[in-house]
């Protein structure tokens, strides 16, 4: 009776992982994203397409843009590197989840011993010459996981090549958010280039008749100077947006990974980026399965779960077994056959006694390690509920500000027109032309900037969502 409830307790021991059963934490964000202004915006969760569902060459309208992303995600270096880190972790993973089946070597050897007589110690002897002969296999030191830490570590290894795999698609994902964002301000500028050329060009022409002007004794040397430091104005801020301009198409070199060639088609206008299609926002709780990011944060989490009942499980005993079987003979033509054989196996059991403080050190690793994993998964969660949130309130109020700096600028450029013709006939003097143009060149500038955060924000909203991971044909 005891031998029985001794094996039943052995098995119930050996069923047991160790490892703390797996519980996704509590959502740490509010159940809805909220846009100031509405009191939730569980309304609108709905409204639209998934961002998950739209691959990124059906999301991206600008063809360039397309052709440019797809060089970087086979060109960018960082990305080469997250792909072999893949290859490392599936390599890793594999050589743990070995350990989990008994190896198999194969054997032969083959030796030749000369014995002296005065070695033998044996009056009368004879030196003698001997050869042996083996082959086998054998069963190197095999430990039977009774305890499961073998299996623990096993899908610890699992766990994060799991997670390596979620964080080169978060990579990816990144990387196509990062390549947009450098095009648009690309294309910022070189609108922005052409609005400060055609300002430069017409007060190179107010500079000229000013001079004309004061020439002819119409006016003062107020009026030129005026004019001289307007058009200097707009050379300055021309040669700032070339060298912006410069920057940015210097780091899409960079994202994309190579020179960008010349053959690309041309780049669509600001207006024309935003993509109409409407994406639903749905819920903080769908983040869970549509981030790559945050999943990559629980299979972490799951790694450091499997290291604890790892660490516990050292704490018992580790039984291994051995084994061989194969022929051995003196003569070569008789190695194999029945009065050769040989074999043997036998297990062997360690049981840790002085090295419990490095035993116990190494659980308090493991269980402080699940505690970070723990806080890093709930963080990864309320920085995409912040990206989110962020995105959202920026598609509603960087629309309502789009509209009114239009309005602005069209007001403005009738203001610069009428300020133009009442200085030609007299009326006013040149101080208010030069104000109605400086005002009418930021405002142009300032509305093709909130074009270009208009269009960049999309973007982030749609990166945020977890769209970007299908590639549409």
């Amino acid at each position: 009776m005891g031998k029985r409830a001794l094996a039943l307790v052995m098995v119930a021991i050996a069923g047991c992982r160790f490892a703390p059963r797996h519980v996704r934490p509590e959502l740490p964000t509010p159940p809805v994203y909220l846009v100031p202004g509405d009191s939730a915006a569980a309304s609108d969760s709905a409204a639209g397409v998934r961002a998950a569902d739209i691959g990124w060459r059906e999301f991206f309208r600008d063809p360039r843009l397309d052709a440019l992303i797809a060089a970087s995600l086979v060109h960018n270096r960082d990305l080469a590197v997250s792909v072999a880190q893949i290859e490392e972790a599936r390599g890793l993973y594999r050589i743990q989840r070995a350990d989990r089946l008994p190896s198999l070597d194969a054997t032969a050897g083959a030796a030749r011993t000369h014995t002296s007589a005065e070695a033998t110690g044996i009056p009368g002897a004879t030196s003698v010459t001997a050869n042996r002969y083996s082959v086998g296999v054998a069963v190197p030191a095999f430990e039977l996981d009774f305890w499961g830490r073998v299996r623990n570590l096993s899908e610890a290894a699992r766990s994060q090549y799991l997670a390596t795999v979620q964080a080169q698609r978060a990579f990816r994902l990144s990387l196509i958010q990062d390549v947009a964002s450098a095009y648009l301000g690309a294309v910022e500028a070189d609108e922005e280039i052409r609005v400060a050329e055609s300002a430069v060009e017409s007060r190179r022409e107010g500079v000229r008749i000013a001079k004309v002007r004061l020439d002819a004794g119409i006016t003062s040397g107020l009026d030129f100077y005026q004019a001289q430091t307007l058009l200097t104005q707009a050379e300055a801020a021309l040669a700032s947006l070339r060298l912006f301009r410069a920057q940015q198409n210097n780091l899409l070199f960079v994202l994309v990974g190579g020179p960008i060639p010349d053959s690309l088609p041309n780049a669509l206008p600001l207006a024309e980026q935003v993509n109409p299609v409407p994406i639903a926002a749905g819920l903080p709780s769908q983040l869970l399965l549509a981030r790559p990011d945050i999943i990559a944060a629980e299979e972490r989490l799951r790694a450091a779960e499997a290291n604890v009942g790892a660490a516990r499980a050292a704490y018992f005993p580790s039984i291994s077994l051995t084994g061989n079987l194969g022929y051995a003979s003196t003569e070569l033509n008789n190695l194999v056959g029945k009065d050769g054989l040989t074999w043997s196996f036998g297990p062997s059991i360690s049981l840790p006694i002085f090295n419990r403080g490095r035993l116990s050190g190494n659980s308090t690793v493991a269980r402080a390690r699940r505690q970070i994993a723990i806080a890093d998964y709930e963080r990864t969660i309320q920085v995409a509920f912040q990206e989110v949130s962020n995105a959202l309130a920026g598609r509603r109020f960087l629309a309502e500000q789009v509209a009114a700096e239009e309005r602005g600028t069209v007001a403005q450029r009738e203001l610069a027109a009428l300020a133009n013709i009442r200085y030609r006939e007299g009326v006013v003097g040149y101080i208010e032309v030069l104000d109605a143009e400086r005002n009418l060149f930021a405002a142009e500038q300032a509305l093709l900037q909130l074009r270009r955060v208009e269009a960049d924000n999309l973007v982030a909203l749609y990166t945020a969502l977890g769209g970007g991971v299908l590639e549409a044909h």
